[in-house]
């Protein structure tokens, strides 16, 4: 008998997502990543839950309402990781129609399957706070509801749900080799120790690296796949207030600028083909000159390249179609036969339709196992048990409980740990009953709680992954951090 029902290798969105829907329905899971969960493309997407607007002018009209419906499920199942927000366009005179952009929001609104969120509005920027970041000639607007999320934290919950659930997630993992009879034996260096683990599925969900694990580890002919990169950059804050800015740029791309970790704006995305090793993928000159002159175009104060406080990068494999490297919603492909144990491979997509995507994946196991129904777009995620209205309240009852929080640390704690924030801090009455602090905020009682339920290792896993305190931490903080996780 196999040691496990699914073997998962790949420790991103993709990967935890099945991994937390097939531990649901009663399966034996477990998943490898061979460094820190969400370490490469799932952390550096563009954050944003929604039904891709941009897809209406290409008549993907099917795409953008389910899109639109698996928002409002994330809505209800992370309520503190998905925040729900304006978004502006600006109408540019060299740029699409006023018209066009009005009835294209209007159709995007009945698209939605609900209407939780204020509809799109028409908005007078001479007239209007948002305006105030805008250059003066930019008199008009339309504003309509999305949502953006805090992509790494969502791919950590939904291991920490897939784990209570009985998966074993592994990272630090590499899988070397798998052999494949009616069922996989795989052999992986786990922490520096050889393990053989037998699986009666695997699925393959390693992102830019699929190709190379099909040839290498599974030893099968590669599927024919191209690297598409995304590139965002960092600047300190460019705007108050609480809202995402929508840029049509001169290439009609759209570019988004969003309020990030407080004291900084997000833009991006900058997108293309990619050839080299993904594992070291950056942002390139041109990327980061494309990007400031984009919003450039429209902020008053304007964006230099030097004003770069971070660049955030990603590659994943897209399906290559005669080099064009298409695919963005996200690719699957099934094999499994007589003598031959089933074998997925998924790769790419959103993070809005993960959740789905995830679904359909273990769906593909029915005939193969028994299990019960579908499940997660009902159930929320660690921490999300209440309402997303009702987001302040949690921040409010936090404050209430633990009074030495202030009201952004309150905020930042309900944010990414929802209503298991006393799983961190405790009986904690005071600072001082938290442990040493690195920064500002970060204490050694939330080091230990990452360490010990999310799978936290290094001091980057922390910095960047389980928050973004790398932006601000001091370096001596960084190096006191890192000397308290080896100890």
């Amino acid at each position: 008998m196999a040691d496990y029902d699914l073997a998962i290798i790949g420790g991103g969105l993709n990967g935890v997502s099945i991994a937390r829907d097939a531990a649901g329905r009663g399966l034996r899971v477990i998943l490898l990543e061979q460094d820190d969960l969400g370490s490469a493309a799932s952390s550096a997407s563009p954050r944003l839950v929604h039904g891709d607007l941009a897809m209406l002018e290409r008549r993907g009209f099917f795409r953008v309402r389910a899109a639109l419906a698996e928002r409002d499920v994330w809505l209800r199942t992370a309520p503190h990781l998905v925040r729900p927000m304006r978004f502006v366009i600006p109408a540019h005179s060299d740029e699409r129609p006023p018209w066009l952009l009005r009835a294209g929001l209007l159709l995007y609104d009945r698209l939605a399957s609900r209407n939780d969120l204020p509809a799109s509005a028409t908005v007078d920027l001479t007239h209007h706070p948002i305006g105030v970041a805008l250059q003066r000639p930019f008199g008009e607007a339309f504003a309509y509801s999305d949502c953006i999320v805090d992509d790494s934290r969502l791919v950590v919950l939904n291991a920490v749900d897939a784990a209570s659930r009985g998966a074993a997630i592994r990272t630090g993992a590499r899988c070397v080799r798998a052999d494949r009879t009616d069922s996989w034996r795989l052999v992986a260096i786990d922490r520096g120790e050889r393990r053989v683990i037998t699986a009666r599925a695997l699925v393959n969900a390693t992102g830019a690296w699929t190709g190379l694990i099909a040839e290498n580890v599974l030893r099968l002919p590669p599927p024919r796949l191209a690297l598409r990169k995304l590139s965002q950059i960092v600047v300190p804050k460019l705007f108050d207030g609480d809202n995402v800015y929508v840029f049509q740029n001169s290439d009609r791309r759209l570019i988004f600028a969003s309020p990030y970790e407080r004291d900084f704006t997000l833009i991006g995305t900058a997108g293309q083909l990619f050839k080299g090793d993904p594992a070291i993928v950056s942002v390139s000159v041109g990327e980061i000159a494309y990007l400031c002159h984009a919003a450039s175009r429209y902020f008053r104060a304007r964006v230099d390249p030097s004003d770069v406080v971070r660049t955030v990068a990603g590659a994943n494999a897209v399906m290559d179609r005669d080099g064009k490297g298409l695919g963005r919603d996200g690719e699957m492909t099934f094999d499994a036969g007589r003598a031959k144990a089933p074998l997925l491979t998924i790769l790419s997509g959103d993070v809005t339709t993960s959740r789905r995507r995830a679904e359909t994946a273990v769906n593909k196991l029915v005939p193969f196992y028994p299990m019960s129904r579908r499940w997660t777009a009902k159930t929320p995620l660690p921490g999300g048990d209440f309402a997303w209205p009702r987001f302040d309240d949690e921040v409010d009852r936090a404050q209430a409980r633990w009074r030495f929080l202030s009201e952004s640390q309150a905020r930042r704690l309900v944010a990414a740990y929802g209503t298991r924030i006393a799983a961190v801090l405790g009986d904690a009455q005071s600072r001082d009953d938290l442990g040493p602090r690195f920064g500002d905020e970060l204490t050694g009682i939330e080091v230990r709680y990452l360490m010990t339920h999310e799978w936290a290792r290094f001091a980057d896993d922390v910095l960047w992954r389980r928050s973004k305190f790398g932006l601000t931490m001091p370096a001596r903080d960084r190096e006191a951090l890192a000397q308290f996780m080896a100890a």
